[in-house]
């Protein structure tokens, strides 16, 4: 199994547009955006110019309900 690596914001969006996902959505609540798919809400960090490190961006597909085999399918 491939292993997670650091990601760009634009990155992270592209894929989870891959997985069904739509959005990014302008939010008003502490996280600024989110993406959607079905009832799932799932929330992003600021796109600030750094990566997303390997620990935030379990705690994302976590809670998008992605597993590591769905993640990888769409490199």
């Amino acid at each position: 199994m491939s292993k997670l690596t650091s990601i760009s914001w634009n990155e992270l969006v592209k894929r989870l547009r891959e997985l069904g996902f739509e959005g990014p959505f302008l939010s008003s609540g502490p996280h600024p955006y989110f993406m959607r798919r079905g009832d799932l809400t799932v929330d992003l960090p600021n796109p600030h110019k750094q990566d997303i490190g390997v620990g935030l961006l379990k705690k994302i597909l976590k809670q998008a309900e992605i597993s590591r085999e769905e993640w990888f399918s769409v490199v």
